[in-house]
């Protein structure tokens, strides 16, 4: 039995009102915001016992891989179309936000500070991939 949206949302009202509140929007919710709620998340149900970096590794690729399925078989153009169908889109956005929560999962467990590794990692690449030698082309050519 395939529930409606609204029936969905409605079935998760109660897990949701035990949530922190968030603005639940990019433009306001912090990265610290993010990581909080996957930590307690996984405190709440004691999981950080099970939460190593060998499993968040396995766990995140898993996820990837899932992610991957919404786009095998499809060409690119049609992988572009996704966003401007509503079931597909949100079939997507929820494995994206299983990668995000395992990625999350794993710099909590690992203590990285992720907005600091992700300027650090962007000033390699920028470095690495100049944009005046990379311009309109991928690094492989």
């Amino acid at each position: 039995m395939t529930l409606s949206t609204s029936e969905q949302l409605a079935r998760m009202q109660p897990i949701r009102e035990n949530l922190p509140m968030l603005d639940n929007n990019d433009q306001t919710t912090t990265v610290a915001d993010l990581k909080k709620l996957v930590d307690d998340f996984v405190r709440e149900r004691d999981w950080s016992q099970f939460h190593s970096p060998k499993n968040l590794a396995m766990a995140l690729a898993v996820e990837a891989a899932e992610l991957m399925e919404h786009f095998q078989w499809i060409e690119v153009a049609d992988s572009r179309e996704v966003a401007n169908h509503p079931e597909k889109l949100a079939a997507a956005a929820e494995e994206i936000a299983d990668v995000l929560a395992y990625t999350l999962a794993m710099a909590n467990s690992m203590g990285v500070d992720l907005s600091e590794t992700l300027h650090a990692k962007m000033v390699k690449n920028a470095q690495k991939y100049p944009a005046d030698e990379y311009q309109g082309r991928h690094g492989g050519e």
